[in-house]
């Protein structure tokens, strides 16, 4: 008699399982410290108002002597400042804490607590610190983009759920772009001021990428993909791009993602041939 082995049709393989439960497990963590410090979310709240309001005060400041900026009515131009401020809060909380923590990881040696781990190294340093209060940031930044697009006749739904998506996707490609910052430090050991490099380009998003010269408009596109992370979703909300669009992005957010992976790899082999 022959014994029939279980069906694992629509279960979760024990990788996914074992990905699944680490990333829960850091998050949890992470949320229970940072809720210790619950100050720091009226601190995070405040500084998140005076930053919209000074964002406010610059265009409407502009739209003082001009009635469009490069094609974009005050509203839409909110849209751009919303996208940002999400963008930026999902930095602060998610990503940056987490590269921090690897730069100092290799710089001082320590990161064999991770790469001997049996589980996926690079997600582990990509969640390993994440800060809770930096995503009221989040919250206030969406909150910009719902109330501007109310005010935006060109916005539609099928426009919105592309700049969700284009949301995503710039939040995957600045990911990329600090983890391939990052692990530039196995080879360069003072990577911080890089880091810093990026975070002053980042300030340069609120702004329509179409605004600047063409030379920048490149260096936003490709290699600070700036353009494509806050400019594209709020293109697509206010009419400017399409499905093509978000699908090019899509493309090159693939290819990002498999440089990155491929660069993480490369960098590891260097860490651990200097151990050894």
């Amino acid at each position: 008699m022959t014994t029939t082995p279980p069906s694992t049709h629509g279960l979760a393989r024990p990788e996914q399982v074992r990905r699944r439960d680490v990333v829960r497990t850091l998050v949890g963590v992470s949320a229970l410290n940072e809720l210790q410090y619950r100050v720091n979310f009226f601190l995070q709240l405040f500084q998140s108002l005076v930053a919209l309001a000074t964002a406010i005060a610059v265009v409407a400041l502009v739209f003082l002597y001009t009635p469009t900026l490069g094609g974009w009515e005050p509203w839409e131009l909110m849209v751009v400042v919303g996208v940002h401020t999400a963008l930026g809060g999902v930095i602060r909380s998610v990503i940056q804490p987490s590269m921090q923590l690897l730069m100092e990881d290799i710089r001082e040696g320590k990161l064999d607590f991770a790469l001997t781990k049996p589980v996926d190294a690079q997600l582990l340093v990509s969640l390993r610190r994440i800060t809770v209060w930096p995503l009221v940031d989040v919250v206030v930044g969406f909150g910009v983009v719902v109330v501007a697009s109310t005010r935006i006749d060109s916005a539609t739904v099928p426009g919105a759920l592309l700049a969700l998506v284009a949301v995503l996707l710039g939040a995957v490609m600045i990911y990329c772009l600090w983890l391939v910052i990052t692990t530039g430090a196995f080879w360069i050991v003072r990577m911080e001021h890089v880091a810093e490099l990026f975070n002053g380009l980042y300030q340069a998003g609120r702004w329509p990428i179409g605004l600047f010269p063409g030379w920048l408009r490149l260096l936003f596109t490709v290699l600070v993909p700036l353009a494509l992370a806050v400019t594209l979703p709020s293109e697509a909300l206010t009419g400017r791009a399409g499905l093509l669009a978000v699908g090019g992005a899509t493309l090159f957010t693939a290819a990002l993602v498999a440089f990155t992976r491929w660069f993480w790899r490369l960098g590891v082999k260097s860490y651990a041939g200097a151990s050894a």
